[in-house]
């Protein structure tokens, strides 16, 4: 089990840093979000509509199932960009991909949205992919079709929109749709906006972009390339986001006045994602809407495991469908342990990083103890059960010690103060551009297993230098028998790490 203090510390400097820092960032001048107004149509109303436009999808497009490693990549992608936007304006955003060769993407209403396999791997690094969703999402953000569609003569078309049959036919649902600027075409639901519109998208994309640690000019750049690319017939991107004109230099002027960075433009998760990509059959615009009309997606989809379930991805369906029963978690409620989807930001001062919105940040009292991310109830007054411990050790004072002699001490003072056991082989990680050490250990849980009695605890200890002779390191913490469950959500705040 993990305990508050996780061990006693020689110089616990992570958390007097955490204070310092956060002071500094207070005063950092970085851009802010602009409030995205009030259109006429209510956020349950855009919400309904979008998930009907996205049902229908499933049924004249082939998607890639939630299990593969494509849409994995996608939204692990997609939740560190939601991570930076104010929940105030934020969408419960959900991320699809289309097997489709042409590069597009598109959000609906709401925050469906769905990435052509196409824009993978036409994508030069992470940095540009990114920017694409970036700009996709904040059309949802700024609520860019409900405001057209209130501009619309016959605005009382809206007010049964809520209450529309499920499962009504793509035309119907496209009639619906068309004064919201989202029309179907040979290439799928396709969003028409103005260049107003896409001038306020490539500003708030750039928004998202800079707080999520990529460079914003990367947005323009993947214009530029399409560009390119698009001979005498443009890339269907292109035909539906018109350029406002001056795209790059809006951009570069828009980001000229921010606190630089350290910005990340590619990953190994790109890399392999866009290699697996290439191999995936995809279909051309024409295909797919020839299919569309026998029917052949709808089968395609069901035959793979590719159905829309909205609010839950395979991953959350497996998890609920494989934990115990309910008496094994604390208070009896298992529910209320498990990470939710939607990744927030926290800036705890010498780092940022993204958190799952349900578990909640507890900032140590006293010098010595840890910082924790963790779900109210999955924390005892013997320690951390589910959730993640994080806090630094530095080693003897002058001395100069490389990230290996900093885990061995660091494993030593854990056996002899928490009875925690390596219990795995240590392992190279990269967190935020930073090599660090991976290794997995063993504990007793505080919550008792189906029988009633002690079970053995799965703890991951990952640690990252910040100086020759300083570590900041990250339990994470879940039983044994959830491990694996939980890991997604770990790896998800592994990656969004910021120093």
């Amino acid at each position: 089990m993990v305990s508050h203090p996780f061990f006693p510390k020689r110089n616990a400097w992570f958390v007097v840093v955490v204070f310092v820092a956060s002071s500094l960032f207070a005063q950092s001048a970085e851009p802010l979000f602009p409030d995205p107004g009030h259109p006429h149509m209510s956020r349950d109303q855009q919400r309904q509509l979008g998930l009907q436009a996205a049902s229908q999808v499933y049924q004249q497009m082939p998607v890639l199932p939630d299990s593969s490693p494509e849409t994995q990549y996608i939204r692990q992608l997609g939740q560190k960009l939601v991570a930076t936007i104010p929940a105030e304006y934020s969408w419960p955003f959900e991320f699809h991909v289309v097997a489709q060769k042409e590069i597009n993407a598109f959000a609906l209403p709401g925050g469906p949205m769905f990435v052509n396999i196409g824009t993978l791997t036409a994508a030069q690094n992470e940095a540009e992919l990114a920017g694409v969703m970036a700009h996709e999402m904040s059309h949802v953000i700024m609520q860019h079709s409900a405001k057209q569609a209130s501009k619309a003569e016959n605005t009382s078309l809206w007010a049964g929109l809520a209450g529309a049959v499920a499962g009504a036919t793509l035309g119907g649902t496209v009639g619906q749709l068309a004064q919201m600027g989202i029309g179907a075409g040979a290439q799928g639901l396709m969003l028409k906006y103005s260049r107003t519109d896409e001038s306020q998208a490539d500003a708030v994309g750039a928004i998202i972009l800079y707080k999520a640690g990529y460079n914003p000019q990367a947005l323009a750049d993947f214009f530029k390339t399409l560009e390119t690319q698009g001979g005498q017939t443009p890339p269907q991107w292109l035909s539906d986001h018109p350029n406002p004109g001056n795209r790059e230099q809006a951009i570069e002027k828009e980001i000229h006045n921010w606190p630089p960075e350290n910005y990340q433009s590619n990953t190994a998760a790109f890399q392999k994602a866009k290699a697996h990509g290439e191999t995936v059959k995809a279909y051309t615009g024409e295909e797919i809407a020839a299919g569309a009309k026998s029917g052949q997606w709808a089968s395609l989809n069901q035959r793979n495991g590719a159905t829309f379930n909205p609010g839950g991805t395979a991953q959350a369906r497996a998890l609920n469908a494989s934990a115990p029963a309910a008496t094994n978690s604390p208070d009896g409620v298992l529910q209320s342990v498990l990470p939710s989807q939607r990744m927030v930001p926290a800036d705890l001062g010498p780092l940022k990083l993204s958190r799952p919105e349900n578990w909640q940040i507890t900032m140590p009292s006293k010098q010595g103890e840890s910082v924790t991310i963790a779900p109210p109830q999955g924390i005892t007054n013997q320690g951390v059960g589910y959730g993640v411990v994080i806090n630094g050790e530095a080693g003897p004072q002058g001395q100069k010690m490389t990230i290996d002699e900093l885990t061995n001490d660091l494993l030593d003072e854990l056996e002899k103060g928490s009875n925690v056991k390596p219990v795995g082989n240590r392992q190279s990680i990269t967190i935020g551009g930073v090599e660090g050490r991976s290794v997995m250990l063993q504990s007793v849980s505080p919550f008792p297993g189906a029988n009633g009695q002690q079970q053995p605890e799965r703890d991951w200890l990952v640690t990252i230098p910040r100086s020759t002779d300083t570590v900041i390191y990250f339990v994470f913490v879940a039983p044994q028998s959830q491990f694996d469950h939980f890991r997604p959500a770990f790896e998800s705040m592994l990656k969004s790490v910021q120093f």
